[in-house]
């Protein structure tokens, strides 16, 4: 059995990580996992932005502070605000990305039910959770707990029920328009009522149609400025209606403005092992 974080020996401060995307079969359900280390000096706070999907954490060691509650291992679903995090002791894990499907099939619940939730892993998937946590602390090797993390989702998420292609349909057209094309239109296009559209999303997604053309513009947004692009040019090409709007929507979704995003500092690509 591998040792835990509490008893290897320390690392140098920061954070170290290693990504992967997964097989063909779970890419429309998880998006990437990551196996990550991270040790610092002093407490670290952060503001964790809105997402156009969910993030389910498998860790090990220390807990953080997640809006207030610590918490180790711990997941949710979809939201339209931002979360602070506070971190004070080190801890290391597997971050898996799910988009809305992938969490829906995961969780089996309706997604209304855990929209801007966040909680414990064991409250959400009782017995899969504690299960998956235990299985990876074994491995020492980040590649090994990849491709366990990967397997274990794709135990419990390729089985479930698959979702509704017509709300997959409709997201994918959000998606592929940065969150543009109109609700009225996605209805038409579908032949559901207004009504009907919002109950498929609340089911499959957790968001409406217009919160979650909202997260993924904002989420386009956010990551054309993290590469660096001029700010009046990404709020022409999200199609914010002014300077004012795309503030409101960064205020809420990223608890600043655009004017402070700065292009994302490259994490150190940790080796696959723990020397």
């Amino acid at each position: 059995m591998g040792s835990t974080a509490a008893d290897r020996p320390a690392h140098a401060p920061g954070l170290s990580m290693t990504r992967r995307t997964p097989g063909p079969a779970l890419r429309p359900y998880v998006t990437s996992l990551c196996a990550y280390r991270e040790h610092y000096d002093r407490p670290v706070i952060r503001t964790e932005v809105a997402l156009p999907g969910a993030v389910l954490i498998l860790a090990f060691g220390a807990p953080m502070e997640v809006g207030g509650t610590r918490l180790t291992s711990f997941t949710g679903g979809l939201g339209d605000r931002y979360t602070v995090t506070r971190m004070s002791a080190p801890t290391e894990g597997v971050e898996v990305l799910l988009t809305p499907f992938g969490a829906r099939r995961l969780f089996g619940v309706p997604m209304n039910e855990l929209a801007n939730l966040v909680a414990p892993v064991d409250d959400l998937l009782p017995g899969w959770g504690s299960v998956a946590v235990a299985r990876l602390g074994e491995l020492t090797s980040w590649q090994d707990r990849l491709t366990a993390a990967e397997s274990l989702l794709a135990a419990r998420i390729l089985p479930a029920p698959p979702p509704d292609p017509r709300v997959v349909w409709a997201w994918d057209r959000l998606v592929e328009s940065s969150g543009s094309v109109s609700v009225a239109w996605l209805a038409g296009s579908l032949g559901w009522s207004h009504r009907h559209l919002v109950s498929r999303f609340h089911d499959h997604v957790g968001l409406t149609p217009k919160a979650s053309a909202r997260v993924i513009r904002f989420d386009r947004a956010m990551s054309l400025l993290r590469s660096g692009a001029d700010l009046a040019d990404v709020a022409t090409a999200c199609g914010f209606y002014d300077q004012p709007h795309m503030n409101r929507e960064f205020r809420a979704m990223a608890g600043t403005t655009p004017g402070q995003i700065r292009p994302r500092p490259q994490a150190v690509h940790g080796a696959d092992s723990d020397s």
